[in-house]
């Protein structure tokens, strides 16, 4: 949130070089607030397990919000009954004519497809396109960030000879981003994924900034300079047993599955596992919501553009 301060105190030019977002008196007083809108679209197959990590990131504002769900019209759901989907959420065509503060868009495990090759990929096409004019900023997790990457952008995805398994240390580039405003110089995030984007393919692209890496897992975040896309390529919403309960699903399948890098203490996958990225995952949705939507969205909404 922003610091309210008297007009004209000497601090402020400070906190302003810091990326600290200061309100005047003056400007405090003529604020009007309303809770924000925020559109999730869950592509993943359990549905009320990412339902559950993401609430609990969006909770960690003090901005009130309201979330409206949806899924895929065009895929029939395996793993959610009927009932869920029917009770708790709509499709693009019951909500297109509205708008909304933000958007998030997850992940989905279907990495082994061209994109083009997924079963709606053209209602995932078209969602993307109306976010453009209709959402003040998208928030794409893993899959969707190399959809939304290819989409907007024409960057594409390449596989990797081993899946990115585990919790991975992260630098960050451009200190001075909103985004991750309030991390530490080193962080740990979760990935789960079988391809990548490259930096060679991103870093020609004028519109496009790099804004984290790992030198184990590659890209993490990339946003766009006006701040409308945000990309992330990991799952810092994951709660402590996510990749456990994926190992262990693969392992029972009796598919070739490494034990997830640095995330069983010991790489013994007998030792429960220790939540090493809690605290920065609160950190990026906090400032995505409050720099990259609630500082920049219209009060009335329907003047988003």
């Amino acid at each position: 949130m922003p610091i309210k301060v008297r007009d004209g105190l000497p601090a402020i030019s400070q906190l302003l070089e810091e990326n600290i977002f200061v309100m005047s008196e003056t400007n405090a007083n003529h604020q009007d607030i309303r809770p924000l809108k925020i559109l999730l679209l869950n592509l993943m197959p359990e549905k009320s397990k990412t339902e559950l990590h993401i609430l609990r990131r969006l909770s960690n504002s003090p901005i009130q919000v309201e979330l409206d769900l949806i899924h895929p019209a065009t895929h029939a759901a395996k793993n959610t009954t009927k009932e869920h989907l029917e009770t708790f959420y709509k499709t693009f065509n019951e909500t297109k004519n509205n708008k909304y503060d933000g958007l998030i868009i997850t992940g989905a495990p279907v990495e082994h497809l061209q994109f083009e090759a997924v079963d709606y990929w053209e209602e995932l096409k078209e969602i993307m396109e109306w976010s453009i004019h209709n959402v003040t900023s998208t928030l794409h997790i893993c899959w969707a960030a190399q959809a939304g990457l290819y989409y907007h952008y024409g960057v594409n995805k390449h596989a990797i000879e081993a899946k990115q398994f585990g919790v991975f240390s992260h630098s960050i580039h451009n200190k001075n981003c909103p985004l991750v405003r309030g991390f530490d110089d080193e962080f740990m995030a979760p990935h789960s994924r079988h391809t990548t984007v490259l930096p060679e393919d991103i870093r020609g692209i004028g519109e496009l900034e790099i804004i984290s890496t790992s030198k184990d897992a590659g890209i993490y975040i990339v946003v766009s300079k006006d701040g409308k896309q945000i990309f992330v390529t990991g799952h810092s919403e994951y709660d402590v047993l996510t990749l456990k309960e994926e190992y262990e699903r693969d392992k029972a399948k009796g598919l070739s599955i490494q034990v997830p890098k640095n995330y069983f203490p010991g790489d013994d996958p007998g030792n429960m596992p220790l939540t090493l990225w809690s605290s920065h995952s609160n950190l990026l949705f906090t400032n995505w919501i409050n720099y990259y939507i609630y500082q920049k969205t219209p009060f009335k909404i329907e003047e988003i553009k």
